[in-house]
């Protein structure tokens, strides 16, 4: 079979590999669609230090990896000791993990097992989720994406006071937003300095859409009940409960968690979805001062994972609006490098038949 080989630190190439075969309670799929995760555009050229930053210094990758972890796939064929519930044919959905060898692996970052950007995968039965009629494979294959979204809004103590500010809309904010949508949430601020990054929030159902570079985030917490410094908070209490702030924070670059805390509300929740690689630093001073409440999320549960496929499949969220484009294995590389400019792409699809 063909897929694209990470062979590399910065090389993407395609390459023939020998097709799975799937282990007892696995299934052979065809990879329909899978698509490229800013996780995937880091790993590409610091695997090494991503994985051993979060094993603490464990094991880092030696070999070759097949990326690819946002998949829709078809099922071909049942290995040993299957149910077989699902109909040959039949699409489906899985959770990014399959049993290997050595225990449980990643899909996208194994070196054992291939990812979405090859022809043809192994899946544990047990993970499978049918796509229900009528949804097309590209909208399943966002199901991974804003399953992380659905987890981050789930880590939140939302109110009816609450207002959510989600900064960066990228892949994994959008998906912070259209979680937040889909349970009748509002209002929901969404902040990138991407005109196209910002009306895809837009037509996700963000209430308020800001260009930093033209205004500052934090000018309008006092317009919706927010108070916006610990004078005013205290000034709230003594009225009455005031509105609360919960700030996604979605770029997970440095330096980013240490300006919200200056310039964001006191009492404010900051949940931290965006994956920062480099050593960072804030003053806890700062968060103590202004009584601010920090929680790191990752992933989703099967739960989490399930909820967010209905939601797409009854029409709640509008998975299409996350993707720009969709590539053939001979186009990752390039699709790889366009995703780096935010006004280029917003997700990009891999279809191996294409």
């Amino acid at each position: 079979m063909k897929a694209v080989v990470r062979s590399a630190p910065g090389v993407l190439e395609i390459e023939e590999m020998e097709q799975p075969k799937p282990a007892k309670g696995q299934v052979l799929v065809r990879s329909l669609v899978c698509g490229i995760c800013g996780s995937d555009l880091h790993a590409l050229h610091h695997a090494e230090h991503m994985f051993g930053v979060m094993t603490g210094g464990g094991d880092k990758p030696k070999g070759k990896m097949v990326f690819g972890h946002q998949f829709c796939a078809e099922i071909l064929d049942y290995g040993p000791g299957t149910s077989r519930k699902l109909a040959i044919g039949s699409t489906v959905v899985s959770m990014p993990y399959a049993s290997g060898p050595k225990g449980m692996e990643q899909l996208g970052y194994s070196e054992i097992l291939p990812g979405g950007f090859a022809e043809y995968m192994v899946l544990d039965e047990a993970l499978l989720l049918p796509v229900p009629n009528g949804l097309s494979a590209a909208e399943a294959a966002m199901v991974e994406p804003v399953a992380v979204g659905e987890h981050a809004v789930n880590a939140a103590r939302l109110s009816g006071k609450s207002v959510a500010m989600v900064i960066g809309c990228g892949q994994i904010g959008l998906a912070v937003i259209a979680s937040l949508k889909a349970r009748g949430f509002g209002p929901v601020i969404a902040v990138d300095f991407s005109e196209r990054r910002r009306k895809v929030a837009e037509k996700l159902g963000a209430d308020i859409v800001i260009d930093p570079a033209k205004e500052s985030p934090h000018a309008r917490w006092a317009e919706l009940n927010v108070p916006a410094t610990m004078k005013d908070l205290a000034t709230a209490r003594y009225r009455g409960a005031p509105g609360d702030a919960v700030v996604f924070e979605c770029v997970g670059k440095k330096g980013l968690l240490q300006k919200l805390m200056t310039e964001g509300p006191p009492a404010a929740q900051i949940i931290v979805v965006g994956v920062c690689m480099e050593t960072d630093y804030f003053e806890p001073v700062m968060a103590s001062a202004k009584e601010l409440s920090l929680r790191f999320v990752i992933a989703y549960s099967m739960e989490e994972f399930a909820q967010t496929l209905g939601n797409i499949s009854d029409g709640k969220i509008d998975a299409a609006a996350m993707i720009s484009n969709t590539v053939g294995l001979s186009g990752v590389a390039g699709a790889f490098e366009r995703m780096r400019d935010a006004e280029a792409e917003v997700t990009v699809l891999v279809d191996p038949a294409a």
